[in-house]
Parts: structure tokens; sequence; C-alpha cells
């Protein structure tokens, strides 16, 4: 059985979502608000020293951590290119470079402005800086969106992509501002919400 730490709506769902999809046997333990708490941040830092999910036990006992490093080794341990192109599939390249921008370019910045505190010692700066990091994960959206495809992100094909673009557009700047401002990655979404393989994964991460 794998065991995924993470928080309901958190950066572990990106995980879940493809543990489920793979019909792999796994648990969740809450890693707990580690923003809040420093019991919790302690706690996850004895498995991930930056303290942050997901964290994944593999059926070894070995440890992963990154999304985009356990997406790559969960299709290989399945032998399955359902969610990541095979190495010659023409979608392979377009593929790798999406992934990689997503957690490389946009991810940091809900690391960066989720809790300024940790950057940003003057209180009365941090909405500024806020404001300044929700503004370029924005700007990067809008790059994303120019290379989406349709239905999914690489046309018919859908991948782990499409799970990522689902769960994070419930993040800031959320939902109605993807409608308004990227409406291929919006349809993504809505269209990854409704696959079976996933309900139940985003309904337990996203009960409202």
């Amino acid at each position: 059985m794998y065991r995924l730490y993470g928080n309901p709506g958190w950066g572990s769902v990106l995980v879940e979502a493809q543990l489920a999809w793979y019909g792999l046997d796994y648990e969740t333990v809450e890693a707990g608000d580690v923003f809040a708490s420093s019991s919790a941040r302690d706690d996850l830092a004895t498995l991930n020293p930056i303290a942050q999910v997901p964290v994944l036990i593999l059926q070894d006992g070995s440890l992963m951590t990154e999304s985009a490093a356990i997406t790559l080794h969960l299709a290989d341990i399945t032998g399955s290119d359902d969610l990541v192109p095979a190495a010659r599939e023409a979608k392979r390249a377009a593929f790798l470079r999406w992934l990689i921008f997503l957690v490389a370019n946009i991810y940091p910045t809900f690391t960066f402005a989720d809790d300024p505190s940790r950057f940003i010692a003057a209180e009365g700066a941090r909405n500024a800086y806020r404001a300044a990091v929700d503004a370029h994960a924005q700007k990067l959206w809008r790059i994303v969106e120019d290379h989406a495809a349709a239905p999914w992100f690489l046309g018919e094909r859908f991948s782990a992509l499409d799970i990522y673009v689902c769960a994070m557009t419930r993040w800031r700047p959320q939902r109605l501002w993807f409608a308004a401002n990227t409406p291929k990655l919006a349809a993504i979404a809505l269209a990854a919400d409704d696959l079976p393989k996933l309900a139940p994964v985003w309904r337990r991460n996203f009960p409202d």
C-alpha cells in the first residue's frame, strides 16, 4: 500500500488523483496545517526537510517528494501511458515541457504567497508582496492558456496535465477568474471534474 501525506485540497491532491486513476492501493495521512502549527511542520520535516506535501511512501518503504517526479514514477511503475505519454509518443515533449512549467513556475507562486510572513518581515509590505506574486501567477496562467489545446491540454489525449489543471484552478485566483480569462483551461477543469475515476478524489478534497 502507498501512504500519501497531505491535506484535503492541498498539493497532495495532484498525487492522490493519479493513485486513484491507476487503481493503486493507498491511504492518506493528514499532515496538518504546516503554516499554523509548528508541531505539524516539525513532524512533516522528519519526512521532507522543507515540510511540504505531497510526501509519498512507496510500497517498498522508500520515500518520494515532488509531484512531477511522482507523476513520472507512477507511470513507470504501472507500465501505463494513460497519464504520461510514452517515450516515443508525439505528445511526450509537450507533456514534459508543461508539466515542468507548472511545477517550476506556477506552483512556487503558492509557496511564496500562501504565507508571505515567511519571506517578508515587514507586516505592512506583505499585502503588496502577495498581490505582486498573484499577478505574476496570472501572467503565467495566460501563457499556459495560449498553449493549451482542446478538449484536453494535449488535444484529444487526456494526461496528468489535465489533473494538474483541474486541481490548480481551484486555488488562487480560482475558477471564476479562469472562466473569464483562460476559457480553455476552465473547460479542461470542468471536464476533468466529471471523470468517474476522479470524482471521489475531487469530492474528498474540494467538498464545496
